[in-house]
């Protein structure tokens, strides 16, 4: 344990010029660890493996080997900007895997929430595994552990699924952020010229949108997740919302009820609005959106997302309520 306590001599990272600092020491410390060899990275496109692609891009370029598996429960846009960053603009050795299909097939019919995550990250381990035994020469396997992760669990970060990989890749652990705490590995990424919507991306859990999908995972369900919360993502950054509430998403249950469009009697699905602030997730408080706001963006929704016709704002803070809803 004494290599992963956070030296007490080490500043907090809060400015350009620290997080300089740390990059150029990192950079020293991962050649010198590195070496000539190659190193794999999953990159999910959250803010810590982000930010170590970057870090090992500058120190090692093409020797990183990021994979990035799109397992369809993704935001909207969120596989694009990966390949756009990574590959596109800072010319990573980026290996993008669509396992879309393979993994809903998975999840059909599957309704409870502890059960989904399990194949989630299950199945991510397993095509994980596969695209790194088709790789030659691989001796490291870098991770976006960040400090709380240590004092958490004193161990492998978990929502990386990485754990779970088989001995016999023998791979040696390479974390340069496991000191770091997640504002200074924002200042870092920052510093390391990555976009803020990465940067900043607010909390996401490991399966995705799979846990917003209330019960057995439908396509459909899916996308009406995955645009009503686009849409609101959209309106809470044009109205000064994006920075000051903690967390805000949408969730599709699985039932349906009667409306109107058009004239017509409809028989669609709600969606439901979350928007929280915590200071450390033990406990959270309900953000009150503008009225005229929750309107316009309950007149988006119900008229741009397919199969929805209500909209419902959820006020229950944690506790009784959790954040998620699974």
């Amino acid at each position: 344990m004494e290599n992963n306590k956070r030296p007490e001599s080490m500043a907090r990272i809060t400015t350009k010029e620290k997080a300089d600092s740390f990059i150029a020491e990192q950079i020293k410390q991962l050649k010198k660890q590195v070496g000539s060899k190659k190193v794999l990275l999953a990159l999910s496109g959250g803010v810590d493996s982000s930010v170590v692609a970057a870090l090992l891009i500058k120190a090692i370029g093409k020797q990183l080997v990021c994979v990035h598996v799109n397992h369809g429960l993704l935001r909207k846009g969120e596989p694009e900007q990966v390949v756009e960053v990574f590959r596109n603009q800072m010319n990573a050795n980026l290996v993008y895997v669509d396992a879309v299909d393979r993994f809903l097939n998975k999840l059909e019919n599957v309704s409870d929430p502890e059960k989904k995550r399990k194949i989630i990250g299950a199945e991510f381990i397993r095509v994980f595994e596969e695209e790194a035994r088709k790789q030659d020469g691989i001796e490291f396997l870098a991770q976006g552990t960040i400090y709380p992760d240590i004092i958490e669990s004193v161990g492998v970060k978990a929502h990386h699924n990485v754990g779970g990989l088989p001995d016999d890749l023998k791979f040696e652990l390479v974390e340069p952020l496991k000191f770091l705490y997640k504002d200074e590995v924002r200042v870092v990424g920052s510093a390391l010229g990555l976009p803020d919507g990465m940067v900043y991306r607010q909390p996401f859990p490991g399966p995705g949108l799979g846990v917003r999908c209330l019960g057995a995972i439908t396509r459909d369900r899916l996308e009406a997740v995955r645009e009503s919360d686009a849409i609101l993502r959209e309106e809470f950054a044009k109205h000064g919302l994006e920075g000051k509430v903690w967390q805000y998403f949408t969730a599709v249950p699985d039932f349906k009820s009667v409306g109107v469009k058009d004239g017509a009697r409809t028989f669609a699905y709600p969606v439901i609005i979350r928007a929280v602030n915590t200071t450390d997730a033990m406990t959270a408080a309900i953000e009150e959106i503008p009225y005229e706001l929750l309107k316009h963006i309950t007149k988006r929704i119900t008229a741009e997302v397919k199969g929805v016709n209500r909209v419902l704002y959820d006020l229950t803070p944690k506790p009784s309520g959790t954040i998620e809803w699974e």
